[in-house]
């Protein structure tokens, strides 16, 4: 397993050891032992899974206080653009994205610690997205930021994309409330 520091402090990009032959490939998408060894501790409640078609963005997401998630990002079919927004405020990166292509054929993986915010599109026909939690979903604590935020100026590399009305509705990154404090 190879681990990557991104331009983001905590978050990570992951490259498991992949075995391929004739028949198709292995991957181990977790393994606790692996990853405590190489001092990455998570604490993993709940799998999700989701599939979309091409042009779908999905976030700005996060969740607050004591039901802050960390994600652990990988992509099962085809292709997409994962983002992470640095959310806490006083830290160098405040305000500042990473963007990653995750997708079946890179077997790339991202971390994404508590105080980010979260979101992917989708580039090849469709994906299947899934990702490991380190806390339950609630919505009560659950947040949004607006995916096409100017501040934020997010090269989602998708024509016209298609939002949820929800996300849609999402708050402007200069409205966010101070959650995470670095």
């Amino acid at each position: 397993m190879k681990i990557i520091n991104t331009n983001l402090n905590g978050v990570l990009i992951i490259k498991p050891k992949v075995f391929e032959d004739s028949r198709g490939y292995f991957v181990e998408s977790f393994n606790l032992n692996k990853y405590q060894e190489a001092g990455l501790n998570f604490n993993f409640v709940q799998d999700n899974v989701s599939k979309s078609r091409k042009g779908i963005v999905r976030g700005l997401h996060y969740q607050i206080g004591d039901k802050a998630q960390g994600k652990l990002c990988f992509i099962l079919y085809g292709s997409v653009l994962d983002v992470a927004v640095d959310i806490r405020f006083n830290s160098p990166t405040f305000g500042k994205y990473h963007s990653e292509e995750l997708s079946a054929e890179n077997y790339k993986q991202l971390w994404i610690p508590p105080g980010f915010a979260h979101g992917f599109s989708v580039l090849s026909d469709f994906a299947i997205f899934a990702y490991k939690c380190t806390d339950y979903y609630s919505k009560e604590h659950e947040r949004a930021i607006l995916y096409s935020d100017p501040v934020l100026n997010i090269d989602w590399k998708v024509e016209s994309p298609t939002v949820s009305d929800k996300d849609k509705l999402a708050i402007p990154f200069s409205k966010i409330e101070k959650d995470f404090i670095y």
